[in-house]
């Protein structure tokens, strides 16, 4: 059976707890990516995704300007808007298992850790694809 370890993304983009929405938002648009791992100090403490940054964005129907709404985003530290308890999963768990935790908790992607709970990659949902597409076209991909 494949494994995380062989599909995940290693060494992901990562955000420290203190910057601010506006430079996650600015990071997430220039990286090409939709999630950020959160560190503290070299840890890994959250996640914060771009979908969790429009739920705490406030709403267009808000009295608040533009500029009122990036001046608040701009003061706001990730750690408010992070989820500080996502799903894991070690490079070890088998790929399938892994998609099944993505399909069974609607997720898009899991934060791959070791054993002391350090952060050593990030498997989304294009990963998995790109897994599935391989081991479509190729069966013996899965024993590698």
């Amino acid at each position: 059976m494949t494994k995380v370890e062989r599909w995940m993304t290693k060494s992901p983009v990562t955000i420290e707890e203190d910057a601010t929405i506006i430079e996650a938002i600015h990071l997430m648009k220039e990286k090409k990516v939709r999630r950020l791992p959160v560190m503290r100090k070299g840890k890994f403490v959250g996640l914060i995704t771009d979908r969790m940054i429009k739920e705490y964005t406030p709403s267009k129907a808000t009295s608040l300007d533009t500029w009122e709404v990036h001046y608040i985003l701009s003061k706001t530290p990730v750690k408010e808007a992070m989820n500080p308890k996502p799903y894991t999963v070690t490079p070890d768990r088998d790929l399938i298992d892994a998609a099944q935790l993505i399909h069974d908790n609607k997720l898009y992607g899991l934060c791959v850790v070791d054993v002391k709970g350090d952060l050593v990659g990030i498997l989304t949902t294009t990963n998995i694809l790109e897994a599935l597409i391989a081991i479509c076209k190729n069966p013996q991909a899965c024993q590698q």
